[in-house]
C-alpha cells in the first residue's frame, strides 16, 4: 500500500534497541543515585542528639526520648530520703523583738505584761553589698640620724587606689566560671557593687592569674600522664575570626585544655599528654587518636548507641537492622550488669573468663548477622561508597576490642562522658561569648579554665582557689593521685 510506512530493517530495530537499553542503564543508574541521595536526606532531617553528634540544644522543643530505659521513679525527692528544707540556724546575726502594744481583747497596754512565750522566724538574705574601701597609711619616719624609713607593711597596695584580691577573684569567677562577657562582667560589677571597673583592670586580673597557674598547669599535665586510664576530647571554636581547637584531656580529678590551630597529632605533641602515655586512651574514635601506638584504645560507647539508633531509625523499607538494635542492648545491658555487680561488691574487679567468652561470640554473632546485608568491605574499596550502616559494623568489626575494653577491663569507663563534659563548656562560651577575640586571650580563658574544673572535681571552693592567685600563697597544686 502507498500510504504505508516501510518497516524498518532489522538493523535499524537493532540499534533502536541498543539506544533503548543505553536510556534504561542510565535511567535505572540515576534512580538509584536519586534513591541514595533521599535516602542521605531523610537521614539527616532524622538527626538529633540521640543518634548523631549534635548538641540537645539543636533539638528545639521536640526532645527525642533516651537511650537508656526509664529508672521508673517519679520526679522529686525520692521516698525516705532525707529532705532539704531550709532550717533555722541557732545563732542568727542579728535579732529583731516584735512587741504587742495593746491587748486585742480589752485594749490594755502591754508594756509591763509577762511575756509568756516566743514564735521564732528567720529570714536568710543577702547583706547590703558595697565595695569596702580599707586605706593605708604608710608612715615615713625620720631618725635622731637624720635618715627617713618608710614602712613596708606586706599587704599594702602598690598603687594610690586600687581594687583588692576579693574583687578581683569575683571577676575572673565570672568570666572564667560563668562565661560572662567582659562587658558585661563589667555591668554587673558596677550594678551590685557599685565598683566602676574597666575591662581593661578585667583583662590585666585575667593574664595575671594565668601567669599565676603555670605551675598547677604543669603538675595536671605530668599527673595526667601517670595515670591510668584518660579521656580525651576536642571541638571548634572561634578564635581571631578563625577556626581554632579546644583540646582536653582529663580525668574524674583531673583537667587540662589546650586552644590550637590544628585539630591533629600536632595538637597533641604541644598538649603533651598522648605523646607520654602509656596507659588506656578514651576517645571517639578519630583517626588521629590511634597514631600513638604504645596506648591502648578505647572507643566511646555513646557515640556507637547513637550511631546504632540512627542506623535502626533510617534503615530503609523491608530491610530492618535488626542487628544494630542488638547490639546497642549488648552494649548497655552489659555496661548495666558492670554497674550491678559493682554496687554489690565494691571490691569486684571484672567478669569472669565464662562471662567474657560468651560476651564476645554473642557480639560476633550479632556482626555476622550484620554482615549478611553489609558484606565486608573489598580490598581498596573506598569508605565514602559504602552506606553509613555499613561503614559502622565495618568499624564495630575491626575494632571489637576498643569497644568491649570496658567490660575486659573495668578501670575503663563506657563511655567518654568526663571528656565531653569538660569541653562542652567551650560550646556554651563559644555561644554565649561568640569567641575569643585573640589567641592570647583563649589561652588565658583555658588555662584558667583548666585549674578550676580540676578545683572543683577536687571539691575545693573556686572563689577560695582564684584568690590564692592574686593574695596568698600562689596557685593551688593538686596531689599526685
Amino acid at each position: 500500500m502507498s500510504g504505508t510506512p516501510p518497516l524498518p530493517s532489522y538493523a535499524e530495530l537493532g540499534a533502536l534497541v541498543g539506544e533503548l537499553r543505553s536510556e534504561l542503564a542510565a535511567a535505572r543508574a540515576e534512580i538509584a543515585e536519586l534513591r541514595a541521595e533521599n535516602a542521605e536526606l531523610k537521614r539527616r532531617l532524622g538527626m538529633n542528639s540521640k543518634n548523631s553528634s549534635k548538641p540537645p540544644s539543636s533539638d528545639g522543643l521536640a526532645r527525642p526520648a533516651s537511650l537508656r530505659e526509664p529508672s521508673g521513679r517519679g520526679p522529686g525527692k525520692p521516698r525516705g530520703a532525707a529532705g532539704g528544707s531550709l532550717m533555722q540556724v541557732d545563732a542568727p546575726d542579728a535579732v529583731e523583738v516584735h512587741t504587742p502594744q495593746e491587748c486585742r481583747g480589752c485594749a490594755g497596754d502591754l508594756a509591763l505584761a509577762e511575756v509568756v512565750s516566743v514564735e521564732r522566724r528567720q529570714v536568710f538574705d543577702l547583706p547590703e553589698i558595697r565595695l569596702r574601701v580599707t586605706e593605708h597609711r604608710i608612715e615615713h619616719r625620720r631618725c635622731v640620724c637624720g635618715q627617713v624609713t618608710a614602712a613596708a607593711p606586706p599587704n599594702a597596695p602598690a598603687a594610690p587606689a586600687q581594687y583588692g584580691p576579693q574583687l578581683k577573684s569575683l571577676a575572673l569567677y565570672l568570666l572564667t566560671r560563668q562565661h560572662l562577657p567582659y562587658e558585661r562582667c563589667a555591668e554587673l560589677l558596677a550594678d551590685v557593687l557599685g565598683a566602676d571597673v574597666a575591662t581593661a583592670t578585667l583583662l590585666g586580673g585575667a593574664g595575671q592569674a594565668a601567669d599565676a597557674v603555670a605551675e598547677h598547669t604543669e603538675a595536671v599535665r605530668r599527673q595526667l600522664v601517670e595515670c591510668e586510664v584518660v579521656g580525651f576530647d576536642e571541638t571548634g571554636t572561634r578564635v581571631a575570626g578563625r577556626t581554632c581547637w579546644v583540646h582536653t584531656a582529663c580525668t574524674r580529678s583531673l583537667t587540662l585544655y589546650l586552644v590550637h590551630a590544628l585539630r591533629g597529632v600536632q595538637a597533641f605533641e604541644a598538649m603533651g599528654v598522648l605523646p607520654h602515655f602509656t596507659g588506656v586512651a578514651v576517645h571517639d574514635g578519630w583517626k588521629p587518636d590511634k597514631t600513638y601506638t604504645d596506648v591502648a584504645h578505647a572507643l566511646c560507647n555513646a557515640h556507637h548507641l547513637r550511631e546504632l539508633a540512627a542506623v535502626v531509625e533510617n534503615a530503609p523499607d523491608g530491610r530492618p537492622e535488626t542487628w544494630a538494635g542488638g547490639l546497642a542492648t549488648l552494649l548497655v545491658d552489659t555496661w548495666d550488669e558492670v554497674e550491678a555487680i559493682r554496687a554489690a561488691h565494691p571490691h569486684s574487679t571484672g567478669f569472669t573468663v565464662a562471662t567474657l567468652e560468651r560476651l564476645a561470640a554473642r557480639y560476633e554473632e550479632i556482626v555476622a548477622a550484620g554482615r549478611t546485608s553489609h558484606p565486608a568491605r573489598a580490598p581498596g574499596e573506598p569508605r565514602g561508597k559504602r552506606s553509613k550502616a555499613a561503614n559502622l559494623l565495618e568499624r564495630l568489626d575491626t575494632e571489637c576490642d576498643q569497644v568491649l575494653r570496658f567490660a575486659f577491663d573495668w578501670r575503663v569507663p563506657f563511655d567518654n562522658n568526663t571528656s565531653e563534659q569538660a569541653i562542652r563548656m567551650a560550646e556554651i562560651q563559644q555561644k554565649v561569648t561568640g569567641g575569643r577575640r585573640t589567641a592570647l586571650g583563649a589561652e588565658r580563658f583555658f588555662t584558667v579554665r583548666g585549674y578550676l574544673s580540676t578545683a572543683a572535681k577536687q571539691g575545693h571552693n573556686l572563689l577560695d582557689a582564684i584568690a590564692r592567685l592574686f593574695d596568698g600563697p600562689g596557685a593551688w597544686i593538686p596531689a599526685p593521685t
